[in-house]
């Protein structure tokens, strides 16, 4: 039942993009002048999760990388290297840079000369989820070197602004901004059919169906590649010649459920400590719950940072927030049990 694997992955970056032509034209616009050997803007990307943010920048960097032999690429997750050094060391890291470097030992400025002293390919550097830096200062760590064009990558520009100092606020805000919107059901459909031309043998799965998974991702292209993906996968391993009704149904209550834990496992420590807090003691107020957490932690960020963790939970729908801005609790959204066939 399943030709390739790799379409129905959630990374998958496909050869062609679907319904995003003026987005990708205007970050290829964006980086065109390193193809010169001339320093490129900054691009920010931004749209709620699912929008194809990722996607997008990646397949324009590796198009990029197709036309022009002395320009490379990196990718760096902030959620997951979200201090100074681990992003900065996973740049070098890249680039081959990294031999006699030490985690434990090596100082931060020694880092940022290393990258100073690049003179490699000119590089793009994709810092996906940049509102989790912790220390938003590498930003302008590599907005000061001509060598490296960066796409900055975040669900909302204000969740961006409102981490960085005013020496930077005004270069990112003249920066290239990339807007995605929402997917809207037939633009679900053309990908998934995409996806399943690719992936799977013909005549597994109906366009009723397609249609059907399109509407319940309400939009978000990551939930509906995942419900096909989890239904493709269940219906092979039962030995299925087509994608039934009964696995589909199940397969989107497992895909969310999937999507959700993969965003739990990806909380810093301290967006942890404040999940956990939420669990416990919700509904609950911001102030309430910064209170609690600078009990449980030994180095408890700020009230605006502990603000940003709640909106980004709320954004990757761990947390649910009531009320206007000044009376507004936060509540964990419950996952219903994973259906199951008999």
């Amino acid at each position: 039942m399943i030709r390739d694997a790799r379409v129905l992955r959630a990374g998958f970056v496909p050869r062609e993009v679907e319904h995003r032509d003026a987005e990708v034209n205007h970050l290829s616009s964006v980086l065109e002048p390193i193809t010169n050997g001339e320093p490129a803007d900054t691009a920010i990307v931004t749209g709620p999760s699912g929008t194809g943010k990722t996607c997008i920048s990646q397949f324009v960097t590796e198009r990029l990388r197709e036309e022009v032999l002395d320009v490379e690429a990196t990718y760096v997750n902030c959620w997951r290297n979200y201090t100074r050094f681990r992003t900065l060391y996973q740049i070098l890291d890249d680039i081959g840079a990294t031999i006699d470097i030490h985690r434990q030992s090596t100082p931060h400025d020694e880092l940022v000369d290393r990258l100073q002293q690049h003179d490699g390919p000119r590089t793009v550097v994709i810092l996906d989820e940049v509102d989790q830096l912790e220390d938003p200062s590498v930003i302008y760590d590599l907005h000061s070197l001509p060598q490296f064009a960066i796409i900055c990558i975040a669900n909302k520009e204000e969740e961006l602004f409102s981490r960085v100092d005013d020496r930077l606020v005004s270069r990112l805000r003249s920066s290239e901004h990339v807007r995605m919107k929402q997917y809207h059901d037939k633009q679900l459909y053309d990908i998934l059919r995409a996806r399943a031309k690719w992936g799977l043998d013909e005549n597994v799965i109906t366009d009723d169906q397609l249609y059907r998974i399109a509407d319940a991702a309400a939009g978000d292209a990551r939930l509906a590649i995942g419900i096909l993906r989890t239904a493709a996968g269940k219906a092979d391993r039962e030995n299925h010649e087509r994608i039934t009704d009964d696995i589909l149904l199940n397969a989107a209550e497992d895909a969310r459920a999937q999507i959700k834990q993969k965003s739990l496992d990806s909380l810093t420590p301290h967006q942890r400590v404040v999940y956990d807090i939420v669990r416990e003691h919700g509904p609950v107020g911001p102030s309430e719950i910064h209170e609690h957490y600078t009990g449980e932690v030994d180095d408890p960020r700020t009230k605006r940072t502990v603000r940003s963790y709640l909106s980004k939970m709320a954004q990757y729908n761990l947390l649910k927030a009531k009320g206007a801005s000044r009376d507004r609790e936060y509540a964990i959204i419950e996952s219903p049990p994973v259906a199951t066939t008999t």
